[in-house]
C-alpha cells in the first residue's frame, strides 16, 4: 500500500475509535498488590532436616527440592570442580540403581530428576505428577544417601567436563568471567574456577571424601511445592531420609574480598582478536542486604534489558555492539555487580569510556520518572512468570530460605519494587556501582588496543593463561632461532594408545625440497578419527599452505589455507547435523606466526635444552585467530619403547585450551617418539 495513504489512516485511527466510545489511549495502570502466594507450612525431622512446603492442589504436580550446604566454594584447594562432578553423578547410579535404571525409573513416569552445584549449594530435585512422590523420594534418598559414583560414569563425565573447559577456555566471554571473578574475590573461594588440570586430578576417593562430610541432614533444606499435604510430606520424608544422621563438617571463614581503591584495567592479549570483550564491576553486598530492590531497579535501568541504558546507547545511539547489559550477583556471601558489552577492535577505548560515563551516572543523577516507572514496571510484570510452575516456587522458596530473607519475601516482592523512589535508587547506586574503584578486563588484540585503553586507567596485562606480559611483548617478534638442519627427510609411525590400549595409529613424514619442507599426518583412531594433514613451509620457517580432510565423530572436516605476505586466506569446514558450516578466512598474521598443525613436525628444530622456553604465536583455522603458546623443556627422561629405553627431552606446550608434550630424542637428528595429550588417555607411541 502506498505509504502516505497509509498514514492517513493510521491518523485516522484514535478519532475512529472515540466515536466508537472506545478510548484513543490505554487506560492508566492500577495499583501493585502482593503476590498471591501460598503460605510456607514448615517442620523439622528429628535428625535435623529442615522441611518446607507450599501447599498448592490447582494441579496434580509436584516438585521436591533438597539443597545441601556442599557449594563450589567448598572444594578443596587444587581440586575446583569437585563439587560439579558430585552433583553431576548423583543422578548416575544410587543405591540398587544403575544410572541407566534411575533414568529409566523417573522417565518412566514423565518426571525429571536433576542435579547442579552453585557456588553456595548443591541442589537435587524431582519433578513430576504427585501420584509418583513415593518414587520422587525413594529417588533422591538413594542419589543422596547412597550414591554410588560408579567408575565408568566418572570417567565419562570427567569427558565431558574436559571437553566443556576446554571450549569454555576459547571463548572470550569466559575467559572473560573467569579473569574478573578472581581478580575481584582474590582467595575468596568464589574466585576460584575449575580448569582442565584441577577436574582431570579428581579421584573417586575425594567424590566419596566430600559426599561423607557434606552430605547431612543437620542444615539441609527439603522444599516441596505442589499437590501434597503436610502430613503426607513430613511422612514420605520422614520414611525417606528419617535414617539419616549426621552434621556436616565445620569449614573456616572465607577470607574477605580485597578492597578495591582505584580502577584499573586488566588486558587479556587474545592477538589477532577481531573484536574486545569488556567487563567492568566490583564486589557489593551480602544477600540479605535490604537494597536489594532498589539494587534491582537500578540495574533494570542501567543494564537489565533491551531497552536499558547501556543496550540503548552502546547499541542503538552508537553502532559499535550488538548488546550490552549489566547484572548483580547474589550469592550467600558477598555478591557483585558487572558490566558488559563486545565491540569492535577499533572502538573498544570508547566503548570502555561510554560505559565508565553511564555507570558514573546511575550515581550522579537521580533517575526520571518515566524512565524509573518504565524499570519498576518490567520487574513487577515479570515477576508472576517467575513462579508459575511447581518448579519455579520451589526454586523461588528455596531461594529465600537458603539466602535468610524475610518470610514475606516473595509475597511483598511485587510492591516493595512499586515503592521504590528516585532518591532510594540514586543512593543505593552510589554505594553499589563504583566506576571508580572498579576492576576492568578487556579480553581483546592488546597490539590493537593497549595505546588507548591506557589513558583510561593503569593497566595489566597477561596472556589467556595468566602469564603476565610487558607493553613491549605485544608487538615483539618471536625469533624462534631455528636450527633446520635438524629436519631430516623421514617417515614414523606412532601407535595411539589409550589407557594402555592401541587404539589407532598416526603416520608421520617429513620431506625436503629445493625451496622447504612438507610435513604430512596421517591419523586413525578406531571410528572416531580419519584425518590427513599437510603443511608446507619454506627454508626460512615460515608458513606457506595447509591442507586438512577427514572425519571426526562423523563429522566431516576440511581446511585450506594459503599464507602469504602479512595475511593468511582461505576457509575451514565442518559438516554438523544442522549441515556444513563453512569460516571463511582472511587475517592478518606476521612472518613468525606457525599453523596449530605444524609444531611436531617443526619442533625437532628447536634448539632444545633443559629449562629453554618459547612464546609462539600460532594460527588456528578451526577458531580463525592467533593464540599464544608457551613451549617449554621440562626435562630429560628415558622412555621406554618396543627396542629400548631411549633418552629424551620433554617439551610442553600449553594453550589456553590445551596442553601437549612432546618427547624429542636428544640424539641428532632429533625426532618426536611420543606425543601425550593432558586430561585424556591419549598417547602417540613410536614404533621404534
Amino acid at each position: 500500500m502506498n505509504r502516505r495513504i497509509l498514514s492517513l489512516l493510521l491518523a485516522g485511527i484514535p478519532a475512529a475509535l472515540s466515536a466508537q466510545g472506545v478510548p484513543p489511549t490505554p487506560p492508566p495502570a492500577g495499583a501493585v498488590v502482593p503476590a498471591v502466594f501460598p503460605p510456607f507450612q514448615e517442620a523439622t525431622l528429628p535428625n535435623g532436616l529442615r522441611l518446607v512446603l507450599v501447599e498448592r492442589h490447582d494441579q496434580p504436580v509436584l516438585s521436591v527440592t533438597l539443597s545441601l550446604s556442599a557449594g563450589q566454594i567448598l572444594d578443596p584447594a587444587g581440586k575446583d570442580g569437585l563439587a560439579d562432578m558430585v552433583a553431576g553423578l548423583l543422578t548416575k547410579g544410587a543405591g540398587n540403581r544403575t544410572a541407566n535404571q534411575v533414568a529409566e525409573a523417573i522417565e518412566g513416569v514423565g518426571g525429571s530428576l536433576n542435579a547442579s552445584a552453585g557456588q553456595d549449594w548443591l541442589s537435587i530435585q524431582a519433578d513430576g505428577l504427585s501420584s509418583h512422590a513415593l518414587l520422587f523420594f525413594e529417588l533422591l534418598a538413594d542419589a543422596v544417601i547412597r550414591p554410588t559414583f560408579a567408575a565408568e560414569e566418572l570417567d565419562l563425565l570427567r569427558r565431558q567436563e574436559l571437553t566443556s573447559l576446554q571450549a569454555e577456555q576459547t571463548q572470550p566471554d569466559a575467559i572473560a568471567e573467569r579473569f574478573f571473578y578472581k581478580g575481584i574475590y582474590g582467595q575468596h573461594p568464589y574466585g576460584r574456577h575449575p580448569s582442565p588440570e584441577s577436574v582431570a586430578k579428581i579421584t573417586r576417593e575425594d567424590l566419596q571424601a566430600f559426599h561423607d562430610a557434606r552430605f547431612r541432614p543437620s542444615g539441609a533444606l527439603l522444599v516441596l511445592a505442589g499437590d501434597v499435604t503436610l502430613a503426607d510430606a513430613t511422612k514420605l520424608a520422614t520414611q525417606a531420609f528419617g535414617s539419616w544422621t549426621g552434621k556436616p563438617t565445620v569449614v573456616p571463614p572465607a577470607p574477605a574480598p580485597p578492597a578495591r581503591l582505584k580502577t584499573e584495567i586488566l588486558l587479556v592479549h587474545r592477538p589477532s582478536s577481531v573484536q574486545s570483550t569488556i567487563l567492568v564491576g566490583n564486589t557489593t553486598f551480602p544477600a540479605a542486604d535490604t537494597n536489594y530492590f532498589a539494587v534491582a531497579v537500578a540495574n533494570r535501568v542501567l543494564g537489565g534489558g533491551a531497552d536499558s541504558r547501556l543496550f540503548r546507547i552502546l547499541r542503538e545511539e552508537k553502532g559499535w555492539t550488538y548488546g550490552a547489559y549489566s547484572s548483580v550477583g547474589r550469592p550467600r556471601g558477598i555478591g557483585t555487580f558487572e558490566s558488559s558489552t563486545e565491540v569492535r577492535t577499533e572502538v573498544t577505548d570508547s566503548a570502555l569510556k561510554e560505559m565508565l560515563n553511564q555507570l558514573r551516572r546511575m550515581g550522579a543523577q537521580p533517575v526520571p520518572a518515566a524512565e524509573l516507572d518504565g524499570a519498576k514496571g518490567a520487574l513487577v510484570g515479570s515477576f508472576p512468570l517467575t513462579v508459575q510452575t511447581a518448579n519455579q516456587v520451589a526454586g523461588a522458596v528455596a531461594r529465600v530460605k537458603l539466602l535468610g530473607l524475610p518470610a514475606d519475601y516473595l509475597k511483598t516482592y511485587r510492591t516493595r519494587l512499586a515503592a521504590e523512589s528516585p532518591a532510594r535508587v540514586l543512593a543505593v547506586s552510589k554505594a553499589m556501582i563504583r566506576p571508580n574503584a572498579s576492576l576492568i578486563v578487556v579480553v581483546g588484540d592488546g597490539a590493537a588496543i593497549y595505546d588507548k585503553l591506557k589513558t583510561i586507567a593503569p593497566i595489566k596485562i597477561v596472556t589467556p593463561e595468566g602469564t603476565p606480559l610487558t607493553e613491549a611483548q605485544l608487538t615483539a617478534k618471536t625469533d624462534l632461532n631455528l636450527d633446520l638442519g635438524q629436519l631430516a627427510d623421514r617417515e614414523d609411525t606412532l601407535t595411539v594408545m589409550a589407557n594402555g590400549k592401541p587404539v589407532g595409529r598416526q603416520i608421520t613424514g617429513l620431506s625436503k625440497s629445493e625451496d622447504g619442507y612438507q610435513y604430512r599426518e596421517n591419523t586413525e583412531i578406531q571410528n572416531l578419527v580419519k584425518q590427513t594433514t599437510s603443511v608446507t613451509f619454506g627454508a626460512d620457517g615460515g608458513m606457506r599452505k595447509l591442507t586438512q580432510d577427514g572425519t571426526i565423530q562423523g563429522q566431516a572436516i576440511k581446511a585450506a589455507l594459503t599464507y602469504g605476505p602479512g595475511r593468511v586466506q582461505g576457509f575451514a569446514s565442518l559438516t554438523t547435523t544442522k549441515g556444513p558450516q563453512t569460516t571463511v578466512i582472511d587475517t592478518i598474521v606476521t612472518p613468525e606466526v606457525l599453523d596449530e598443525n605444524v609444531l611436531q613436525g617443526l619442533l625437532p628444530a628447536f634448539r632444545l635444552k633443559a629449562n629453554a622456553s618459547w612464546t609462539l604465536r600460532v594460527f588456528s583455522a578451526t577458531e580463525n585467530r592467533i593464540r599464544t603458546e608457551t613451549l617449554k623443556v621440562a626435562g630429560v627422561e628415558k622412555v621406554a619403547l618396543a627396542g629400548g629405553e631411549v633418552e629424551a627431552f620433554r617439551a610442553i606446550c600449553s594453550s589456553d585450551n590445551q596442553a601437549v608434550t612432546y618427547f624429542v630424542t636428544t640424539a641428532s637428528p632429533h625426532r618426536v617418539i611420543k606425543v601425550a595429550i593432558a586430561n585424556t588417555p591419549l598417547e602417540f607411541v613410536s614404533n621404534k
